[in-house]
Formats: C-alpha cells, structure tokens, sequence
C-alpha cells in the first residue's frame, strides 16, 4: 500500500475510533482526529478520565464497527447549514471552527471556504475533507496504544482533552512488527536504560538539558576517553586544554557571532581591571580557542601538520523542545580535534580522520552508516555562509577526490555545510532504527585567515594552512546514549560499569568475596560486591539487572577450592574456572577495546 493510501486508512480509523466512543459515551464532545507517523489521534472530551485500562473495551468496539462495515458517507453544504447541524449535535469544538472558518490541528489550520464537506460513519458525524475509505471493512490492522492530555488547539488557556492514540497498518503481520519494534525500542531507550543503570540523571535545580553523570557514567566516559587519547596519540595529535568562557571579540574575529548567537548562552557583562566593561560567551565551540594556541607561537611548514585534541565542554543553548535525553543537551563533552595543514597533506590527513572513524566503527560493531557531504548553497553566501564561493567550489571538490580515492562511498547533502566550509557528517542507525549525526569531519578555510595564523613556507613566506575540524566519538553525551540504545544498556567487557559482580551466598562467604574482589581489582578489573543480607536469587536478579558481564558465585565450594563458578551475562548455565583464567579472560575481552 502506497504512503498516500495508508494515510487515507489511518484517517479513516480516526473515524472509526471516535464512532466507538460515541456510542460508548454519548455526551462525548469532539475536538479533532489527524493522521501522525504509523498511526492517528483522536481528542475528545469526555464525562471520565480514560486510562490504557479503557483502551480494550474501545478497540472492541471498533472492530463491532468494523464488522458491520459501515460506509463513509460524504456530504457537501454551506458553513451555515454545518454549523446548524452542529449545533444540533452540541460539539462546541466543531462550531468553533465553522464559526471561525479553520480547520486542522495546533498550528496547521486551513480556512475551509465557503462551502464545507462532512462525513458520517454510523451515528458520527465529522467535519472533514476527507478523503476516506469506502467502508469501514477496509480499515487494515490497528491497535490503540495510549491516553494523553492535550490541550485544545494547543493552547494552554483552553480546555484540556483527552487524547487517543492508535497505530493501523495494511496486515496485521505489519502491526506485529511495528509493535515488536515500539516494545524492543521502549526497552533500548537511552533516558529509561541511564535510570536503571544509574548513568546520569538531571535535576530541575541544575536545569534542564544539564546532565550530571553518576559514578557509572563517569566509568563510561572515562573509558571512550582512554580509548580516544590511546588512538590520537598514536596518531600523532598533542593534548591541549582550554577555559569555559571567552571574549566577544574572539567570536566576532572567527565569525561565530552573528551566524551562531541563536546557539550561544546569553553574554556576560564582566569588569576589566582597566574599569573597560567586556562581554564574555561561554564557548559553544573549541575551535577560536585553539586557533589561539596555534598562533601563540611562530610556525613553519616543517611542523605541520599540526593536530591538537581536547576533551573540552562546550555550552550550546538549545531551545526547551529540542532538548532529549542525551541526544540533545546543552552542555556537551567533545572529543575534539583540529589538525593545522599546508594543502599537498590535506587528502591524507583528511583520509587520516575517515579511517578513524572506521575503526571506531569496528570497535563498537557499527555496521550501519552513511557518510555525507554537506555542502553551502548559493542562496546562503554572506548570510548562513561565508561569502567566498570560488574557495567553496575548492573545498568542496577537494573533499570529493579524498572521499572518492579512497573508495569510501558517500551522498551528498546541499545546504547542510559549516558556515566556513564542507564537511563530511557521519550518519549512524542504533539497533531499533534510530538515526544520528554522530561524528562530523569538516573543512575551515575561512577561520585560520581571520585570525592571521599564519606559517613559513620554504621560500620563507608567510601562508594561511588549512583547519581540519573533526570529532570521531562526536560527543560524550551524544555519544553514550547512541551506545546505551546499540548495546540495549549491556555494554562490553572494556566498557561495562562493572565488570564482575561477586556474589556471597552467605554471611560467612561476605569476606572471602572481598578478599576475590580485591584480587581482582589488583588486575585492573572493576569489581562490585553483592554484600546485602538478600538472597542469593534476589543478588543474582541485581546483577542481571545491572547488565554485569560476568558474575562470580561464592558458596562453600568455591571457598574451599581452586576454581570459580562464573555466570556470563545472558547465560543460565555456570562454567568452572580457575581465577588465572578467568582474569586473561577478562583482560583478552578489554583488549578488544584496541
């Protein structure tokens, strides 16, 4: 079934639900019932607050309506005459839009003309365009979901009604899959999974958008930083850290201000010591800052390139509806980088960026992904970018030949560029679907000008190099709720939380289960021990919970004895091992982090 079909079914099953609420409560005022993404909504107000428990007996009802194949009947007549059939049926959300010549849903309201069209499915009758399905008969496969409130029309000031959700597709073999997915997608979600796993949290007195990490979480990032500083070292990139704040006069020099205020934190007025008053930006980028560092001190081309890495948190004013979880904060931990470079190492410093991001890839086992070159637009020069098209045409095609010689495959994206230059931008899938920007790879070959960074030449002369800005494990917060949602909150051995959860089975077992675990902790594992005066069912259920890797059961067997009894994450069975092997187990699963 085409997009448009499946749209006029779902609509149709809109009808249908709010004919099953009719005849189930007959005073039931209606406000409006819309298509959405897999599925339709209806409002209504009702003599009762609905909860899921309602859900079923209205489904049922549905399918009564179904079977008896009622027709969709339509019917064209003039605002008035609409608004004394309305004012018949008493439905004050119908009138108000016939009395005010609208109609559609929170924003997307449409004038409806002189002349109005309604369709009846039974006892209900509905102010719509339609169109619709024949009969109800040919309403596919649905399910209602959820109840919500929602305030009519949207506005805070009206009444607030209730809202029924529903999902319909073709077959019911579509509607087992897509429920399947809405199940598995619910377990994997990053904000329930942080919860349960004690990553992060947020507090109102900290403000929204602000996480804080939780001991766990702190593991979690300290690990992606290990495996990000190992790698960068080896490839040739110096460490350099840099403050939260800066002036102005930074940001107006690099261009950030005027194209990104929208993104920035309000400014502070701060008092210099010479009673000169400065406004000061909470950094929402690196880059200005290590632009600095490169220009603090003279550069030949015998020192490019130059690549300098930061774990630096910036600060980004995200507007309150954009805000989810992890994915979308206002302060973020990036793994930064800016590599400084004469044009004949562009391709191979470029290249240099992509295959680190192949090798995380490997690494975290992402096997779905599409690499995009964003590019300017004509119409944007000297407003979203800047105004410099014959370097943009450079740039552009530049990137291109890297991408293309090195036989990795990419779309393109027009208008999506950095307001100084092309960038390729990593496009990921977690396992239940969900798309990420997570990673980004761009080209600066405006900035470095602007601030008069300069470097010798072999002839002696000075020249502007080249900025490559990139950020391969994009950034912590984004980052840990992408792989929060990939692993279903069951990270691998390197970077679990806790590695080895030891489990007494009684009080005397307590100190010989400290003792192991100190062991343990001695071989550089993480280690926590289940000490509660629980049952040993009620430990091992923690465990699991906790999404352990590995948990160690000690009893009097194992407190007399030379091997352990190891339960592997998953896995109902034990396996005896020894503690030597155990712990090259342990450390063979963490090598796998290189």
């Amino acid at each position: 079934m085409d997009k448009e079909k499946l749209e006029i079914m779902r609509h149709s099953a809109a009808h249908v639900l709010a004919a099953a609420v009719l005849e189930l409560y007959p005073t039931a005022k209606f406000g409006v019932g819309p298509v959405v993404e897999n599925g339709f909504y209806y409002d209504f107000e009702l003599g009762k607050n609905l909860t899921t428990a309602d859900l079923p007996k209205i489904e049922s009802k549905m399918r009564e309506i179904i079977k008896r194949n009622l027709p969709f009947e339509r019917q064209e007549m003039s605002c008035d005459e609409a608004i004394k059939l309305f004012e018949q049926f008493k439905q004050p959300y119908k009138l108000e839009l016939l009395r005010e010549g609208t109609v559609g849903v929170e924003g997307k309201m449409e004038s409806l003309g002189e002349r109005v069209t309604i369709y009846k499915t039974g006892k209900f009758t509905d102010l719509c365009r339609g169109p619709h399905v024949a009969t109800a008969k040919a309403i596919g496969a649905f399910k209602l979901t959820t109840v919500a409130g929602a305030y009519w029309r949207g506005d805070e000031n009206k009444p607030m009604l209730q809202r029924i959700y529903g999902v319909a597709f073709e077959t019911p073999k579509e509607l087992e899959e897509y429920l399947k997915m809405r199940e598995e997608t619910e377990k994997r979600d990053h904000r329930k999974l942080g919860k349960d796993l004690q990553i992060f949290t947020f507090s109102d007195l900290v403000g929204p958008g602000l996480p804080l990490w939780l001991p766990n979480g702190a593991i979690v990032i300290e690990e992606l930083e290990k495996l990000a500083k190992t790698t960068e070292e080896e490839a040739g990139y110096k460490e350099v850290r840099t403050p939260h704040l800066a002036k102005e006069e930074m940001y107006l020099t690099s261009g950030h201000l005027p194209y990104y205020a929208d993104s920035m934190f309000p400014p502070m007025i701060m008092m210099e010591e010479s009673g000169k008053k400065s406004k000061y930006y909470l950094k929402a980028m690196n880059c200005p800052h290590h632009h600095q560092i490169f220009a603090a001190e003279p550069r030949s081309y015998r020192d490019l390139p130059l690549r300098l890495s930061e774990y630096g948190t910036c600060y980004r004013y995200e507007k309150s509806g954009e805000l989810f979880g992890l994915m979308r904060v206002r302060m973020l931990s990036m793994n930064d980088a800016h590599i400084y470079c004469i044009e004949e190492q562009f391709a191979d410093e470029f290249m240099g960026v992509i295959k680190l991001y192949l090798k995380y890839f490997k690494i975290f086992g992402i096997k779905k992904y599409v690499m995009r070159l964003s590019l300017h637009s004509k119409e944007g020069l000297g407003k979203k970018y800047i105004d410099n098209p014959k370097l943009w045409q450079k740039t552009e095609e530049m990137v291109r030949e890297v991408m293309k010689k090195g036989k990795v495959p990419f779309v393109e994206a027009a208008d999506e560029a950095a307001f100084y230059g092309p960038k390729i931008d990593v496009q990921i899938w977690s396992a239940i679907g969900r798309e990420f920007t997570l990673a980004t790879n761009q080209v600066d070959f405006a900035v470095p000008e602007r601030f008069h960074l300069t470097y010798k030449d072999a002839d002696g002369k000075d020249k502007t190099p080249i900025c490559i800005h990139r950020a391969p494990l994009s950034t912590h917060e984004r980052m840990i709720g992408f792989l929060l949602e990939h692993y279903a909150g069951a990270f691998p051995t390197w970077l679990a939380p806790v590695q080895v959860a030891v489990i007494p089975v009684g009080k005397r077992h307590v100190k010989p289960a400290f003792k192991l675990a100190k062991m343990l902790r001695e071989e550089g594992i993480r280690v926590q021990v289940e000490d509660a005066n629980e049952t040993v069912g009620y430990k091992i259920r923690k465990a699991e919970k906790q999404k352990a890797p590995y948990m160690l059961v000690v009893g009097d067997k194992e407190m007399g004895g030379k091997k352990l009894n190891v339960r592997v994450r998953g896995k109902q069975k034990t396996v005896a091992m020894t503690v030597k092997k155990f712990i090259e187990k342990i450390k063979t699963e963490i090598e796998k982090r290189k």
